[in-house]
């Protein structure tokens, strides 16, 4: 089994498919990455030798920023945003829709299962 930047990808599946488990890695990305590292993207990822993988990593490594370092690079985004106080920080604050979706209904990702707030019975006056 393949493993790139701490990752197992799938050896089952082509090259092209199993470089898209990595995160920040699409599959424009992974067809650049092959086409840069002289590999055949329908190549099976069990059949790559050890210079492959090698090529791939250093590739990885030296052009794009992918896992742990792109996931910490997003979070810094966030906390800066959080920090500043702006409208998006203060939507991320609170776990409401961030880029402009409707909240009176729907949303119901961001804000987690309804909690049903107790209302006014219609009652029926008596006359």
């Amino acid at each position: 089994m393949p493993r790139l930047l701490g990752v197992d990808i799938p050896p089952d599946r082509q090259t092209v498919i199993s470089l898209t488990y990595l995160y920040g890695v699409g599959p424009q990305t992974a067809r650049e990455l092959c086409h840069k590292a002289g590999i055949d993207p329908t190549v099976r990822a069990r059949e790559l030798g050890e210079d492959e993988v090698a090529r791939l990593a250093a590739l990885l490594d030296k052009d794009y920023i992918v896992e742990g370092q792109l996931r910490r690079q997003v979070s810094q985004n966030i906390s800066r945003l959080r920090d500043i106080a702006c409208y998006r920080g203060i939507r991320h604050r609170r776990g409401l829709p961030v880029r402009g979706q409707r909240t009176r209904t729907n949303a119901r990702t961001r804000k987690g299962p309804k909690k049903t707030v107790a209302g006014k019975k219609g009652v029926k006056d008596l006359r």
